[in-house]
């Protein structure tokens, strides 16, 4: 039976750190074998997406781990395949990316909030499960979360941005909107999960009611469900210092800024 007892920071940063070990040995993993690594964090507003994504790639090296977070389509992004502004963002050999929401904007907030037909929904729901078996084909490293929450603490989560000036920016008309559409977002999350949960990229439902929680179990279950990454780290070695540069001694000639 799963500890319903909220975990304390200094629990959760104890529990954290030999996983991020773990997150670097897989970063080494994937330069070392090329392969490449896409995930998916999907999940209701305030569910805590943005803070399993930071404990992944806050310690690796951000020219190897990129987030992705697209924002309102252009125009221009409007008359192209749906899928087409999403596929440019996939990582590379070697490459990790998450996707702070992804393709899968499509059967939520833009099918609940009538951004698209119901025609234009049904048709992403037929293509996903095929575009994504090609990339499974093609070698990537796929895997897709899910952020479960239940509706009081969503609340209670709203009310917490609305009064903190640092988060604020997290709220969006959209969002404030999307209250008055909860039960419909549990259908169409329903209805999503139905037509591509498949065998070649199944989706992994995490609780999050606790965040910190959530993120040690997302991030156990991705390092769990990858190969054996272990890979020998180099060896570093730091020659001798030969004396000063041109620039450290023109450096010596300027007075830094008075500190705080």
């Amino acid at each position: 039976m799963p500890d319903s007892r909220k975990l304390s920071k200094s629990d959760y940063l104890d529990r954290l750190q030999p996983m991020q070990v773990e997150l670097n040995n897989l970063a080494r993993w994937l330069q070392h074998t090329r392969k490449r690594l896409l995930i998916l964090v999907e999940g209701r507003d305030t569910a805590g997406k943005g803070g399993v994504i930071n404990a992944i790639s806050e310690t690796l090296n951000p020219r190897q781990c990129r987030t992705v977070a697209l924002g309102k389509p252009s125009e221009r992004e409007q008359g192209e395949w749906y899928f087409q502004r999403y596929l440019t963002h996939l990582p590379a050999a070697g490459e990790i990316v998450l996707f702070d929401r992804s393709w899968y904007n499509r059967a939520g907030v833009e099918a609940v909030m009538g951004f698209c037909t119901p025609e234009q929904t049904d048709d992403f729901l037929e293509q996903a499960p095929r575009l994504e078996r090609l990339l499974v084909d093609d070698g990537l490293l796929l895997f897709k979360y899910w952020l479960t929450v239940d509706q009081a603490l969503q609340e209670e989560r709203f009310a917490e941005r609305a009064e903190d000036p640092l988060k604020q920016w997290k709220l969006s008309p959209i969002d404030l909107q999307a209250r008055e559409h909860y039960a419909d977002y549990g259908k169409a999350r329903d209805r999503m999960l139905k037509h591509t949960h498949t065998k070649h990229a199944p989706w992994t439902l995490v609780d999050f009611n606790d965040q910190r929680r959530g993120r040690l179990t997302l991030i156990r279950h991705l390092l769990d469900h990858l190969p054996d990454v272990s890979v020998p780290a180099q060896a570093l070695t730091f020659p001798p210092l030969t004396g000063k540069t041109k620039k450290e001694r023109f450096e010596g000639k300027l007075k830094p800024i008075k500190s705080l």
